[in-house]
């Protein structure tokens, strides 16, 4: 797969934690064609995540979870990827790291690479994304261009916690939520 240019990120890190930065990056750059353009990779994993170039001594395992995050797409790109898989890069991170890493993002697909995210934080992959595609229990909800998503009222209201227009909209939305879930407790447990 890192041969025909497709690298994943998974969720959690999954960072070498006893390797050092510069270990873990080198891990990442087996994958490159050539010697020349692993050397590329690492200038280009370098100038997006300057923070690497002061760490590369340190064990990966005593980073930041925002670092290791960043360690984590970096030795992703160190194979030089075409397309690159991020799940849940936002995880447990701080509001402030989760929007640089959607700047990262962002500034990885501007160089070229095309990227997959699948990411429970819906505002932040709203705001990464060019289409976006909302899944309920495995199956396609909502498609389309990310913009067109974030403004809907229905992606507003179920994933981004939109507020109801009035308070009497808000009160008739929760008596109805309540009917609904006390019929389905009733239809689950009645029978």
């Amino acid at each position: 797969m890192v041969r025909r240019g497709v690298v994943a990120v998974p969720e959690g890190r999954q960072v070498f934690s006893r390797m050092t930065v510069e270990e873990n990056l080198r891990a990442g750059g087996l994958g490159a064609r050539s010697a020349t353009a692993r050397a590329g990779a690492r200038e280009r994993v370098h100038e997006l995540f300057p923070v690497l170039v002061e760490r590369a001594r340190q064990r990966a395992g005593l980073l930041s979870g925002g670092e290791q995050q960043m360690l984590a797409i970096g030795r992703a790109l160190m194979s030089g990827p075409r397309l690159l898989l991020l799940d849940e890069p936002s995880l447990g991170l701080a509001p402030q790291m989760v929007a640089r890493i959607a700047d990262i993002i962002r500034e990885i697909h501007a160089q070229g690479t095309a990227v997959v995210l699948v990411e429970q934080n819906a505002t932040m992959a709203l705001q990464v994304a060019d289409h976006a595609v909302a899944l309920e229990v495995g199956r396609v909800a909502l498609a389309g261009p990310a913009s067109e998503l974030a403004a809907s009222d229905e992606v507003q209201r179920l994933y981004l916690g939109g507020h109801a227009e009035s308070a009497e909209q808000a009160e008739a939305e929760a008596r109805a939520a309540e009917r609904e879930l006390s019929g389905r407790t009733l239809a689950r447990w009645g029978a």
